[in-house]
């Protein structure tokens, strides 16, 4: 497996795991799609894109995921 499809297929594994963290593993895909789309709208440091940014930092101070970096080693525009 090419050093591309193994970073793709571990960003994929990461994003699915955020998406079961949220409580959404259930959710229609539909709906996970326009609601993504939706946040993927709000302009950076907007208090909507603030508020929700507050929401997961607290839920990773509260659990970290093991097989990830924590938000504050990421860039403003990675997962």
């Amino acid at each position: 497996m090419s050093e591309a499809r193994r970073h793709e297929a571990r960003q994929k594994f990461l994003l699915g795991g955020l998406v079961v963290r949220a409580g959404l593993a259930e959710a229609d895909r539909a709906f996970l799609l326009g609601a993504l789309i939706e946040a993927g709208r709000l302009a950076a440091g907007s208090d909507q894109h603030e508020r929700l940014k507050a929401i997961g930092l607290e839920a990773f101070r509260r659990q970290p995921m093991e097989d990830a970096p924590a938000p504050d080693q990421e860039s403003e525009d990675g997962p």
